[in-house]
């Protein structure tokens, strides 16, 4: 039994997927990473096993898809060159931010790599609010009066804003080959993982054959809204939404993460299809086919069954005329016809 052609692995491959899959296999109780969550998504373990399962591929990040709210960091002042540091904290330096970044002592309010429960009175609402990371809804005076006035270009150049974001699945696999990233690449975007892309195409010495990491990603169902900013004098969190817009945001994303959850189950058939040569070809069963000689040769067979049930209706249609035209010949005979 043979599977898609690809080339085999090189022992760098080789071994460098052994490494990482001996950090995948720590505990989850050990295991940590650089996500906001510190472990692999159980939403899409099982998928991370299956593509580490087949020879070519390993996974080397990955986020099953979330629903967050983040605080941006401490901006750079307009002009500023690249990020400098603004003080020392915890014995490391921290970094200014740019635009709308993660540094500068930005924080994560809320994560959530699930749906979110909507609950439905008004009481319930406040704690919508709690649970996104805020202790007050906008309807305070000074909140208020702050949104209707709007931010002078002074205010928008330093004021930390709070964003709520739904993001979908993304994944980055090492492939052995650019064969292997090709055929990754194309059960993606079947999917609808269509702003999926490759990297690293070629080798970076003559040594070496070249390991492509494919990402795959659907940006078209991630979305993001301004809901508050972060009060620097006090040091204090402001909502400038209304509790019904933020429900609203909530019900978006948990629409998107069910179409990101069919997406990511399209993907994995398409990849077990890719990958999976079960077909013989043959009366006597000799030889094995891949799935796109399998897909023609369905098809040839389709078009000869299609003929061949048109072939059996003319026939059909033909001793129907035949049968009409002698009952109609013994209907014009003399009754009592002697046939001696």
């Amino acid at each position: 039994m043979r599977g898609p052609t690809l080339p085999a692995p090189s022992p760098t491959f080789v071994q460098r997927k052994k490494r990482i899959l001996e950090q995948l296999a720590v505990p989850d109780a050990e295991y940590t990473d650089s996500s906001p969550k510190g472990s692999v998504d159980a939403g899409i373990r099982d998928l991370i096993d299956e593509i580490n399962s087949l020879a070519g591929f390993v996974t080397t990040s990955s986020c099953a898809g979330r629903v967050s709210v983040f605080l941006e960091g401490t901006k750079k002042q307009a002009g500023a060159g690249e990020a400098e540091d603004i003080g020392v904290e915890d014995g490391e330096a921290r970094k200014l931010a740019a635009v709308g970044g993660k540094g500068g002592g930005g924080a994560w309010l809320f994560v959530s790599h699930d749906p979110v429960a909507l609950l439905g009175s008004d009481a319930e609402d406040d704690g919508l609010m709690a649970l996104l990371g805020f202790k007050g809804g906008p309807e305070k005076k000074d909140d208020t009066e702050r949104i209707t006035k709007g931010f002078n270009i002074g205010d928008i150049a330093t004021t930390r804003f709070i964003h709520f974001k739904f993001e979908p699945m993304i994944l980055h696999v090492l492939t052995a080959s650019p064969n292997h990233a090709q055929l990754l690449l194309k059960c993606s975007l079947q999917a609808g993982f269509r702003e999926s892309g490759a990297v690293s195409l070629a080798a970076t010495t003559f040594a070496e054959h070249a390991t492509p990491i494919v990402g795959i990603r659907s940006m078209g169902l991630a979305f993001e809204s301004l809901i508050g900013f972060h009060e620097a004098s006090d040091d204090s969190l402001h909502c400038t939404v209304s509790s019904d817009y933020l429900r609203t945001l909530v019900r978006i994303a948990n629409d998107r993460f069910a179409e990101n959850t069919k997406r990511i189950d399209r993907f994995r058939t398409a990849l077990s299809e890719a990958m999976t040569p079960v077909v013989r070809t043959g009366d006597t069963g000799a030889g094995w086919e891949d799935a796109e000689s399998r897909k023609e040769r369905k098809k040839a067979e389709g078009l000869r069954r299609r003929e061949e049930l048109r072939g059996q209706q003319y026939q059909r249609e033909g001793d129907t005329s035949t049968a009409m035209e002698t009952e109609d010949t013994q209907l014009d005979m003399p009754l009592n016809t002697d046939f001696t």
